[in-house]
């Protein structure tokens, strides 16, 4: 085994955890906001969880920008990356501004993207190349 094939697994290995921090950070952010109905003190758990969603987005475009560096191969996940940091700029502004009619289905969305996203790298599958044979 070369070092390049080993470099380009560890990257994959980065992104991939990444994602599924983010994933499990938005659906967290799920939850405590379910929690905000029925208990006043959820509010703190629901603006770390806010906090920590930022922070694996921003993870998840490191690791996005070094899966790619080492193989030149498309730059797809980091637009990817770049767009759900955006929805997540995006969402911290309303949540500050308390505006649940955008902040809740932006919430959604969130979501769904990650999910999404987390399925395509679990699977292996490079973005752009979907109806590519091998």
């Amino acid at each position: 085994m070369n070092g390049r094939t080993t470099t380009d697994r560890r990257s994959l290995g980065f992104l991939q955890i990444s994602i599924a921090l983010q994933t499990a950070a938005v659906f967290f952010q799920a939850v405590t906001a379910g929690l905000l109905l029925s208990s006043p003190g959820s509010e703190v758990l629901h603006g770390v969880g806010a906090r920590v969603m930022y922070g694996a987005s921003m993870l998840y475009v490191l690791a996005a920008i070094l899966a790619w560096r080492p193989g030149g191969g498309s730059p797809r996940r980091i637009l990817h990356a770049s767009v759900f940091l955006v929805l997540a700029s995006v969402q911290v502004v309303l949540g500050v501004a308390r505006i649940p009619a955008f902040h809740v289905p932006l919430g959604i969305l969130m979501f769904g993207l990650s999910l999404l996203d987390l399925g395509q790298v679990l699977s292996g599958r490079v973005p752009g190349r979907m109806g590519a044979r091998s």
